[in-house]
């Protein structure tokens, strides 16, 4: 992960599952907090408030479009996630790789 934002914030903002559906729709289309608020079960504070979370993360931006405040999802952090996570997963392979390797030799018959 960059410096810019700690991967913290990122896996925080996305843990929740409101948060997470509202990026999903982002994703697919722009919308502002009242059309969102229209489509989730909260109301526009909350949805608000999930959006100001999504932006510090760097998961969301937002545009004056006329007199609204509209959304979008951004893919760079969720890209570097993906790759910092996909790192994380090959270290991991390679320590659990070990680790069978070596039982393997403890277990043969001739380490007995």
């Amino acid at each position: 992960m960059t410096t810019e934002t700690p991967i913290g914030p990122i896996l925080s903002a996305l843990a929740d599952d409101t948060r997470w559906q509202i990026l999903t729709s982002l994703g697919e289309q722009p919308a502002s907090a009242s059309a969102l608020a229209r489509v989730f079960p909260v109301s526009r504070q909350a949805i608000t408030k999930h959006l100001d979370v999504l932006k510090a993360a760097g998961l969301v931006e937002s545009r004056t479009e006329g007199r609204e405040l509209v959304f979008h999802a951004l893919g760079g952090q969720l890209s570097r996630l993906a790759e910092e996570l996909e790192r994380v997963g090959r270290l991991w392979d390679q320590r659990l790789d070990r680790i069978r390797r070596q039982a393997e030799r403890s277990s043969s018959p001739s380490r007995r």
